[in-house]
C-alpha cells in the first residue's frame, strides 16, 4: 500500500529525504493475504458485515494526533473507508438525490418565542459558569489563538476558554496580504495543515492554500466542536488578575461595552480565572499587544518597544523562537511576541502564526504539568486498537476482502 502525492507517486522518506506525510489513511484490498511485505503491516479480513475501520486508543479519553515538530504525538483516533467511487461518477461532487423534504410545501416545526430566548440564554449563562475558573484562557482567537486553542483542547481534560473580542473569531487570517485571497506558509509548517486535512499547491519551499479562510474556518469547526472549549466571541479583556506577581486570570466586560467606557458612567467588568493566560493578542493597535501593554503599565515588563521592519526570513524563525511564558502565568505567542521582543514583523505568511501558537500549548501544558512535547514527555507508544464496525455497502461487504494497513509509516506494501 502507498500515500500518494497530488502527482501520484508514493510519499516516503528514502535516501533520507522527508517528505510530506499523507493527512489520509489509504487502504489496499488483496482478493488474498499477501505474501510478502517489506514493512510490519496489520491484515484483516474483511467480513460480510465489516467495511469500516474504527481506531480507539481505550475507553478513555488519549491525546490526539500532533503535527507539532513534525512529529506525531499520538495516534489517529479514527480511520475512515470508503468505498470506491464508480468511474461513471467520477468528477461529480454534488449528490442528485432530492433533499429528505418537500420544498415546494415546507414548514418548520412550531415553537415559542421564550423558548429561543431561554435555549440560548440557559447555555451561554452555564458557559460562564463552567469557565469562571479554567485552566488556560486563551486571548484572541486570530491564527496563533485559534492554533493554541486546538492544540491545548486535543487534552480533553484540558479546559480552555477562548476570548475574542470581535464578533468574528479569525482576526486576519481570512485573507491574505493586501485583501488578496491566497495564504502562503513556509515549509515545514505545513506539517500542520496536513494534520487539517487542509488541500493546498506545494512548492518547493512553501505551500499555497487557495483561500485563507479555507485555514481559519477548518480549524475553528474542528476546535469548536470539542467538548473542553468555549469561544466567547465580541468579549474584550480589559485587564489582569494578578496576585503574588502571578497572571491569574482575566478581567472581562462586552466588546460594545469596552468601547464604549468614555460614554456612560459605570459599566463594571466581569473576571476569568486561569491557571495560565496565553496571550495572543496580536501586533499594536486598537486590541493589539493588549497583553504585553498591560504588564508594562503595572510595571511587570520593563518595556514593549514595538515590531521591527518585515523581514519575513528572520520573523518567522524569531516569532517560534521567543514564544515563550514571559511572566509567571502568562504565555505570550503570536505577532505579540513581536511587539515584546521588538522582532521583524513578516508580512503575509502565516506559518509562524501556527507553530508559535502549537508551541504556545505546549508551554501551557508545561505549567499544568501535563504531558507536553518540549520535555518530550508527550509522546508515547500507545498503539491503536481495530475495530471493525458495520458496513455502509452490501456490495464491498460481501467480497470478503483482505485489508492491508500499514500502521507504522504508510510506506509501500508489495
Amino acid at each position: 500500500m502507498h500515500c500518494a502525492s497530488d502527482s501520484g507517486a508514493p510519499l516516503g522518506a528514502e535516501n533520507g529525504q522527508h517528505l510530506r506525510p499523507c493527512p489520509f489513511w489509504t487502504f489496499q484490498f488483496l482478493s488474498s493475504p499477501p505474501s510478502t511485505c517489506k514493512k510490519k503491516t496489520l491484515v484483516i479480513q474483511q467480513s460480510a458485515m465489516a467495511a469500516t475501520i474504527t481506531s480507539s486508543l481505550s475507553a478513555k479519553p488519549k491525546l490526539s494526533l500532533s503535527a507539532f515538530h513534525g512529529t506525531p504525538l499520538a495516534p489517529a483516533q479514527s480511520l475512515r473507508l470508503q468505498a470506491p467511487r464508480s468511474s461513471s461518477n467520477s468528477g461529480v461532487f454534488m449528490s442528485a438525490a432530492s433533499p429528505p423534504y418537500d420544498l415546494n410545501a415546507f414548514r418548520f416545526d412550531p415553537i415559542k418565542e421564550s423558548i429561543v430566548s431561554r435555549e440560548m440564554t440557559r447555555r451561554y449563562m452555564m458557559d460562564m459558569v463552567t469557565y469562571a475558573d479554567t485552566d488556560v484562557v486563551v486571548v484572541g482567537a486570530g491564527s496563533a489563538g485559534l492554533s493554541c486553542a486546538y492544540e491545548l483542547s486535543k487534552n480533553p481534560n484540558v479546559q480552555v476558554a477562548v476570548i475574542e473580542q470581535s464578533v468574528s473569531p479569525g482576526g486576519g487570517a481570512w485573507l491574505g496580504g493586501q485583501l488578496f485571497s491566497a495564504m502562503v506558509v513556509r515549509k515545514p509548517a505545513h506539517r500542520f495543515l496536513d494534520e487539517l486535512e487542509l488541500e493546498y499547491d506545494e512548492q518547493d519551499t512553501y505551500v499555497v492554500i487557495k483561500h485563507a479562510a479555507l485555514f481559519t474556518s477548518t480549524i475553528m469547526s474542528k476546535l469548536l466542536a470539542r467538548p473542553n472549549v468555549k469561544l466567547f466571541n465580541a468579549v474584550a479583556a480589559e485587564d489582569l488578575i494578578v496576585k503574588n506577581d502571578r497572571v491569574g486570570g482575566v478581567v472581562t466586560n462586552w466588546a460594545l461595552v469596552s468601547m464604549n467606557h468614555d460614554t456612560q458612567s459605570c459599566m463594571d467588568p466581569n473576571v476569568m480565572e486561569a491557571k495560565v493566560v496565553v496571550s495572543s493578542c496580536g501586533h499594536d493597535g486598537p486590541f493589539g499587544a493588549t497583553g504585553v501593554k498591560r504588564l508594562k503599565s503595572i510595571g511587570m515588563i520593563d518595556s514593549v518597544p514595538g515590531m521591527k521592519a518585515l523581514d519575513m526570513n528572520t520573523a518567522e524563525d524569531a516569532i517560534v523562537r521567543l514564544t515563550r511564558e514571559i511572566v509567571p502565568g502568562m504565555i505570550v505567542t503570536g505577532m505579540e511576541v513581536a511587539e515584546i521582543d521588538g522582532a521583524p514583523r513578516m508580512g503575509p505568511t502565516f506559518g509562524a502564526m501556527m507553530i508559535s501558537g502549537q508551541k504556545a500549548a505546549h508551554l501551557a501544558l508545561k505549567s499544568l504539568g501535563l504531558p507536553n512535547a518540549l520535555d518530550g514527555s508527550y509522546v508515547g507508544s500507545i498503539h491503536p486498537e481495530l475495530i471493525l464496525a458495520a458496513a455502509d455497502s452490501a456490495e464491498i461487504a460481501g467480497l470478503g476482502l483482505w485489508i492491508v494497513i500499514d500502521g507504522s509509516s504508510l510506506r509501500d506494501c508489495q
